[in-house]
């Protein structure tokens, strides 16, 4: 872990592996607006009230991340035909991203996107953010790293679809650049079944790297993500829909309103039931004692 500035929280800086610390909670609105800005507010107001931390977007520019051929090819969508209009829908641009930038100030929650190429990083530091976010797609783009790590804001880096070797070229990037990174584990699959989710390979993570961990999660329910942050994670990072019927590809590895809340309240829960780990006798403990130890010869 590299020093600390001002973009890294207390408790993640915090060695060793934090179990029962307050866990940073991001919720990943990603593309699920659908192209529309009353959605992504809708969005925020669900991740603020079940008390996230954060809201994370995406940014992509279609031409760089994705191949003409591709752009051209049929994709049935409510925007029409093609890869092209259905990719362009699901982009925001300046005016949302203003919009989202006035709003989240106003709300009092934290904003970040995931860059897929340079220019979309570049767009993204206009609004002066916290975090950054490098996807598990990206982590192998090097050039794109040396542009997030370079801003020294801290960066949640996922690490799905990576091999040892190819995370440890991410992290050297980090390390030389001296920009605080937390690796969340992850498993690209959308939805992932909990067979494959592998949470102890957060505590390898940790051994291998001594940097923070987290978890992203692509599954189903709620309750591996909330093992995640019993395991020590500190950081739980989960897609949000308003609904997972409506149209697009993360919707059904999302949480609805209800799922949110019940995640963020176990995970709240945590610190409070794991304690300091001393041994006490609590006072309504000494008073069961007298009375259900009656007998007179004891320790």
């Amino acid at each position: 872990m590299t020093e600390p500035n001002r973009f890294v929280p207390e408790y993640i800086q915090t060695e060793p592996w934090p179990i029962g610390r307050h866990v940073f909670v991001i919720a990943e609105i990603g593309i699920n607006h659908n192209g529309d800005l009353e959605i992504a507010k809708a969005l925020i107001d669900m991740a603020k009230k079940a008390d996230c931390d954060a809201v994370k977007f995406q940014k992509r520019t279609i031409d760089i991340v994705y191949a003409k051929e591709f752009l051209d090819s049929p994709r049935e969508s409510p925007w029409g035909s093609t890869q092209r209009a259905q990719k362009e829908a699901l982009e925001f641009g300046k005016d949302e991203y203003d919009e989202i930038d006035r709003y989240c100030k106003e709300k009092g929650i934290a904003w970040f996107a995931s860059a897929w190429d340079v220019p979309s990083q570049h767009f993204l530091r206009q609004y002066n953010l916290a975090y950054n976010k490098i996807a598990s797609a990206m982590i192998t783009h090097r050039e794109l790293l040396e542009e997030v790590a370079g801003e020294k804001r801290l960066t949640f880096i996922s690490t799905g679809m990576s091999t040892y070797e190819q995370i440890d070229q991410a992290v050297a990037v980090f390390e030389r650049h001296q920009c605080p990174y937390v690796l969340m584990h992850c498993v690209s699959n959308y939805p992932a079944n909990e067979q494959e989710l592998n949470l102890r390979c957060m505590v390898e993570l940790w051994r291998r790297y001594k940097c923070p961990v987290g978890y992203s999660g692509h599954e189903v329910t709620m309750i591996p993500s909330v093992l995640a942050a019993m395991m020590g994670a500190v950081a739980v990072e989960r897609h949000i829909t308003l609904d997972r019927a409506m149209y697009g590809s993360d919707q059904a590895a999302s949480l609805e309103k209800r799922g949110l809340e019940l995640l963020t309240s176990y995970i709240r829960t945590i610190p409070r039931v794991m304690g300091d780990g001393i041994k006490r006798v609590t006072t309504a403990e000494e008073a069961n004692a007298k009375k259900l130890r009656y007998w007179k010869s004891h320790f």
